[in-house]
């Protein structure tokens, strides 16, 4: 049951010393060989983070308001062209950008608490990697759900959409610019008996009951009647990468 967490235990071991090195290598560059801890640097450094999340509100202010007038424009072209508006509202909804309504579940993965036991005889005491939800748990379950036929998917308050990428640091995701923390809560739209048979098939979420079972991982699954997604709501334009040029 070890070997899965294990493994990246191991990885992620790499991922700490490469992480030190780069601290280190950045608090030299800051101070300069002075103390970071008394000189003005770290409140200079704080100064410039508090800097750019103000920027970036500012940003995230001016894009909504943008799409609101993209929005309007759009509805007016549709009142315009009937035809052409029913086939953009179905793509629209079939990208995800549409408000999705219908019965469902909701799947919550929560941490173990930090100070966690072994609940089974005979399993090993647990390692902090064996007691926090990773990044391949969620995207076991959202893999699950679209495979169980989900309609759409929701993370946390997001729609998830063709692009949309589950990614995890230590033990944060962070999901198309927004930071979150566990508890996670995935949100599907679907026919509530093939989404939760789709979940019980996952061979990923059979190893993760293990741990549920072991340690204390959470793991809760409610149904709904009905549930509401919302669309998407974020930039759909595509970034990809290029081969750079020969040198001559």
């Amino acid at each position: 049951m070890r070997n899965f967490r294990f493994r990246r235990a191991r990885l992620g071991t790499v991922a700490v010393f490469a992480l030190a090195g780069l601290l280190f290598w950045v608090s030299f560059t800051v101070s300069r060989g002075n103390n970071i801890r008394t000189d003005d640097s770290l409140l200079q450094m704080s100064d410039l983070i508090r800097e750019r999340e103000r920027q970036n509100a500012s940003l995230e202010s001016s894009t909504a308001r943008l799409r609101s007038d993209v929005t309007a424009l759009t509805e007016r072209d549709r009142a315009a062209d009937p035809e052409q508006a029913l086939r953009l509202d179905s793509v629209e909804g079939a990208a995800g950008l549409r408000e999705l309504t219908g019965t469902g579940l909701t799947v919550t993965l929560t941490d173990a608490p930090a100070d966690a036991e072994p609940l089974l005889s005979g399993v090993p005491e647990p390692t902090p990697n064996d007691l926090v939800i990773h990044q391949q748990d969620l995207q076991a379950v959202v893999n699950a759900l679209w495979a169980g036929g989900a309609e759409g998917v929701r993370i946390m308050d997001q729609r998830l959409i063709s692009t949309s990428a589950v990614r995890c640091v230590g033990n944060t995701l962070i999901l198309q610019g927004q930071l979150y923390s566990p508890p996670y809560t995935i949100t599907a739209v679907g026919a509530p008996e093939r989404l939760r048979a789709a979940l019980d098939a996952s061979p990923a979420l059979r190893n993760y009951q293990q741990y549920v079972a072991a340690y204390g991982l959470g793991w809760d699954v409610d149904e709904h009647e009905a549930v509401t997604l919302p669309g998407y709501q974020g930039s759909v334009a595509l970034h990809h990468a290029e081969p750079l040029e020969p040198a001559e």
